[in-house]
C-alpha cells in the first residue's frame, strides 16, 4: 500500500537545569522578568509526528511517503531517514529557513519551560497533492501540521478523491468547530486519543455512532487502558503490552500509529492491527526520544507472541 505521510518535522532541544525554576521566579517582578538558566545537559533528537510514524513503519518492513517542508539544516536528517528506507522526495527545503525547532528545558521537579519554533513548517501549504509526482497515494495521514496545510490537504483529497486518515490530535485547539467536522466528515478514517475524543464530541456536537457513518473506521488510544478500534460496525478493545521500563512517553502515540498502520496496510485483522499498535508504542516508550528505540521484526514478532496470540499473515509479514 502506498502511504503519504504529512505533518511536522521537527528537531528537539531537551536541556536539564540542576535546580528549581521556582526559587529564580520573584512573583512582584514578573512583569520585568529577566532569567537566564545554565544548563548540564543538551540532547538534540530528530523529531515531529509524520517522521515518527514513518520511523516505526520502516522497522516493520514499510517504505512509506513523507510530505512536508523542512529547513536548510535538513540534511542529516533526510540521510537518517532515507537509511531506514522511508521515501524523502516529497519533502521540500524552503530556503533561508531551519526546520521546526522544540527547546524544552526541565528541573529537577520536571516543571518546563519550553519554546516551539515552526520554521519551515509555516510554509506546508506550499505543497500540494495536486503536484504530487509518481503513484497515486492509496491512503495519507494528515496529522498535526500548518493549520491551513491541515485544511488544504483535506480539500485536496477531497477533490482527487484520495483516501484520508485523520489524525488532528494537538491541533484541535486551532481549529473550529466548521473545520474539525468537515476534516472528520471527508475522511476515510479518524484517529484520536481518548481526551481528544471527549473535544472532537464537544465541538462537533457528532456521537461516535454518527462518526462511524462518516468514516470506515477510528481509533481511540487510551493510555493505560489500550486503544479502543470501531469498524465493521463492532468495537474491539484492544490492551498495552507492559514495559520492562518506563522512560519516556514522547513520542508513543506516533509509534502506535506506525505499527498499526503496518498491519493495515498489509491487510491483517482490526485486532491485530491494534496489537501491533500496541506493542510498537510499548517499544518507544521504553527508550528516551521519539526515533530511539529499535529491533528486527524477528524481535518484533518474538515478543509479540508473549502477549498475543500471532496468525499466519503477521508471521509472513515479520519474517
Amino acid at each position: 500500500m502506498n502511504i503519504v505521510l504529512t505533518g511536522s518535522v521537527a528537531f528537539d532541544y531537551l536541556m536539564t537545569f540542576p535546580g528549581y525554576f521556582r526559587d529564580h521566579i520573584l512573583p512582584d517582578k514578573l512583569d520585568s522578568i529577566s532569567l537566564s538558566f545554565l544548563v548540564t545537559t543538551l540532547d538534540r533528537r530528530r523529531g515531529g509526528i509524520a517522521p515518527n510514524i514513518a520511523y516505526t513503519m520502516a522497522l516493520l518492513g514499510e517504505t512509506p511517503y513523507i510530505m512536508a517542508t523542512v529547513g536548510e539544516d535538513f540534511s542529516e536528517y533526510r540521510a537518517w531517514l532515507e537509511s531506514k528506507g522511508i521515501h524523502t522526495q516529497g519533502m521540500q527545503v524552503v530556503p533561508g529557513v531551519f526546520t521546526a525547532s522544540y527547546f524544552c528545558n526541565t528541573d529537577l521537579s520536571n516543571a518546563q519551560i519550553a519554546s516551539f519554533y515552526p520554521g519551515a513548517m509555516g510554509y506546508a501549504a506550499q505543497l500540494s497533492f495536486h503536484k504530487w509526482e509518481g503513484e497515486k497515494p492509496d491512503l495519507v495521514v494528515i496529522s498535526p501540521n500548518d493549520p491551513g496545510a491541515m485544511r488544504q490537504y483535506v480539500t485536496e483529497c477531497r477533490e482527487l478523491g484520495i483516501a484520508y486518515l485523520y489524525d488532528p490530535s494537538q491541533q484541535i485547539v486551532r481549529m473550529t468547530s466548521e473545520e474539525l467536522r468537515e476534516g472528520i466528515e471527508g475522511a476515510f478514517a479518524l484517529c484520536v486519543n481518548d481526551y481528544e475524543e471527549g473535544l472532537v464530541h464537544k465541538m462537533t456536537d457528532m456521537s461516535t455512532e454518527e462518526i462511524m457513518k462518516r468514516v470506515q473506521f477510528m481509533v481511540v488510544t487510551r493510555g493505560e487502558k489500550g486503544s479502543t478500534i470501531y469498524a465493521d460496525q463492532q468495537e474491539f478493545q484492544v490492551p498495552i503490552v507492559p514495559a520492562d521500563q518506563i522512560i519516556d512517553p514522547t513520542g508513543v502515540g506516533d509509534a502506535f500509529r506506525g505499527g498499526f498502520l503496518t498491519g493495515y496496510a498489509r491487510g491483517l485483522d482490526w485486532v491485530t492491527c491494534g496489537q501491533m499498535g500496541a506493542l510498537a508504542a510499548t517499544y518507544c516508550l521504553e527508550q528516551k526520544g521519539t526515533q530511539s528505540h529499535n529491533y528486527t521484526r524477528a524481535e518484533f514478532l518474538t515478543r509479540y507472541k508473549k502477549h498475543f496470540t500471532a496468525n499466519q499473515k503477521l508471521e509472513e509479514l515479520l519474517k
